[in-house]
């Protein structure tokens, strides 16, 4: 089983990995407070942030990235809010994995993280694989979620096969290049700091054994009883924006979307003072203790 580990592929790989870290470390705006929560699948960095009466919001940061993703954000997210950004278990970060987690496992892990930070129950809001992340979460039954937000989620109509094959082929060679080109082609309107792409670039190292995000099933979406909101940029190379609204709209109970015309996958960067209000309003709206939902 230890080969379904994820791990830095040697210790030169972990090293730089932890230096480029500290160095994106610098760019958090807030006060902030770290953990590391043990769970059955290992110990998880875990960021706090902010204050507030609200319910918590959990952050899932996409990949290659780690919790630190969010620094750009944090201030709009943790305004009258405890924030907790979170490196996902499975990914390049300081949480370290010693067992292995399958995709039915992400809702067991996610609760014993909540349950070591004292947080009953919490909204979870995650980009890109992180949108996956919350996805897996919701449809395996968590108990502890008030609400999901799922900006540019994959879990809704396939990726084309051509983008996934030029992002494995321009990471192939993770040259400073190569990663901008591929950063400006599929996420166009982002601009990546230096300490940004140095982290980014220093977690090609790390060998994920958590794989590609797969699409719901019908049945599986019906199945969700957290309220979602995902959010789509209308060129999206991840998805299908309108396939993806409409699948919501017919399969997902209590689920809606949001479509903005001609942004891409990075439509988080390129307007986050429309899509940061839009999921606050959408958290707001179920900022209280979920009831049973059948």
């Amino acid at each position: 089983m230890a080969d379904k580990i994820g791990r830095f592929k040697n210790d030169e790989a972990r090293a730089a990995h932890d230096r480029a870290y500290g160095e994106l470390e610098q760019l958090w705006p807030l006060p902030a407070e770290l953990y590391n929560i043990p769970t059955r699948f290992g110990s998880t960095h875990v960021r706090r942030s902010g204050s507030g009466t609200g319910a918590p919001i959990v952050l899932l940061h996409p990949f290659p990235g780690n919790g630190l993703y969010w620094h750009r954000f944090i201030e709009d997210f943790a305004r009258d809010r405890t924030v907790y950004a979170l490196d996902t278990v499975g990914a390049a970060g300081r949480t370290i994995q010693t067992a292995p987690v399958g995709e039915q496992n992400f809702a067991v892990w996610f609760d014993e993280v909540m349950a070591g930070l004292g947080v009953e129950w919490a909204h979870v809001v995650g980009y890109s694989q992180g949108s996956w992340t919350a996805a897996i979460i919701a449809l395996h039954g968590s108990r502890r979620l008030a609400s999901v937000s799922l900006i540019e989620p994959g879990v809704f109509t396939k990726m084309k096969l051509r983008v996934l094959f030029k992002a494995i082929r321009l990471s192939a060679r993770p040259t400073d290049a190569n990663l901008r080109k591929l950063s400006e082609w599929l996420t166009p309107g982002s601009q990546l700091d230096d300490k940004t792409m140095a982290c980014l670039k220093t977690a090609i190292g790390y060998q994920s054994t958590v794989g590609w995000p797969r699409v719901f099933k019908d049945a599986e979406l019906q199945s969700i009883s957290a309220p979602t909101l995902a959010i789509f940029g209308s060129e999206s190379l991840g998805c299908d924006p309108a396939r993806s609204a409409q699948r919501i709209a017919e399969h997902l109970p209590y689920g809606e979307s949001e479509i903005y015309p001609g942004m891409g996958h990075a439509v988080l960067d390129q307007i986050p003072e429309q899509v940061i209000p839009r999921v606050l309003s959408f958290i707001a709206q179920h900022d209280h203790l979920p009831a049973a939902r059948g």
